[in-house]
C-alpha cells in the first residue's frame, strides 16, 4: 500500500522543495542562454560537426540555426518548450532542458534543412555532445 501525504506534513514540505527547485534551474537555465547564445551556437556547431554527427554543405547555416533555436529557447512558454522535448524526454534521467531542446531541434528540424546531408548517431550520443557543450558555458 502506498504512503499517503498528508497537507502540512515534512514530506509535503520536501516534495514542494524539490519540484520548486527544479523550476528554479530550468528558468535560470534559460535565462543564462540569452546571454551567451552566439558563443553556444557556435561552440555546438563546431563538436557536431567535428564529431560527426552532423554533416552540412554550410556550417555557418547551420550555426546560424542553431543560434535561432537557442533564441527561440528564451522567448518560447513552458507548454512550447515541454511539447518540443516530450519525445526525448526518455534520453537521460535528469536532463538539461536547454540540451534536451536543442537535441530536439537538431534531431526534428537540423535533418530536414537543405544544407544538411546526413544527421548520424543516435538520440542519445547527440544529446551527450551537445550536454557537454551546454553544461561548459552554463557552469
Amino acid at each position: 500500500m502506498g504512503k499517503v501525504f498528508h497537507k502540512g506534513s515534512r514530506e509535503s514540505q520536501l516534495l514542494s522543495r524539490i519540484e520548486s527547485s527544479k523550476e528554479y534551474e530550468r528558468r535560470n537555465a534559460i535565462s543564462r542562454v540569452r546571454d551567451i547564445s552566439e558563443t553556444l551556437a557556435n561552440a555546438i556547431t563546431s563538436k557536431l560537426i567535428e564529431t560527426g554527427y552532423v554533416e552540412t554543405h554550410n556550417q555557418n547555416g547551420l550555426e546560424e540555426m542553431i543560434h535561432k533555436c537557442l533564441e527561440e529557447l528564451t522567448r518560447a512558454d513552458d507548454f512550447d518548450v515541454d511539447y518540443s522535448v516530450a519525445p526525448f524526454r526518455g534520453i537521460t534521467t535528469t536532463p538539461n532542458i536547454v540540451s534536451l531542446y536543442v537535441t530536439a531541434f537538431v534531431i526534428e528540424k537540423v535533418i530536414n534543412h537543405k544544407d544538411t546531408v546526413d544527421v548520424y548517431g543516435s538520440d542519445e550520443e547527440i544529446y551527450v555532445c551537445i550536454n557537454r557543450q551546454v553544461t561548459k558555458y552554463l557552469s
